[in-house]
């Protein structure tokens, strides 16, 4: 539980410092230009949304992590109904993707 809420501390650390994006087609675009180092993903998005950037995130071989649902990520980074975040500096997606790991091991 602990390091749960570390990865969700870190997430919205990261959103105050202005390196997370947010909305579908925003993300997208940060996957194909590669600014995009890790996506992630709301546990209940819906299967379309699920799909496309998963999908975007394998064939550009960006990191990609399902965590929480839509309100717990939303209150994480101080923003209504956000199911997916985009994290565009290596630094933030290093520590979320060691934290998540850890978690996903457990």
């Amino acid at each position: 539980m602990a390091q749960q809420k570390s990865y969700l501390n870190l997430l919205g650390i990261a959103t105050r410092a202005g390196k997370c994006t947010f909305g579908e087609e925003q993300i997208v675009k940060e996957i194909q230009s590669k600014k995009s180092k890790l996506v992630l993903i709301a546990s209940d998005i819906g299967d379309q949304t699920r799909k496309k950037l998963t999908d975007k995130c394998t064939s550009y071989q960006i990191p990609v992590f399902f965590v929480d649902d839509r309100d717990t990520l939303s209150q994480a980074v101080g923003k209504s109904g956000r199911v997916a975040v985009s994290i565009h500096e290596n630094g933030f997606a290093k520590k979320l993707i060691a934290l998540l790991d850890e978690n996903i091991r457990r």
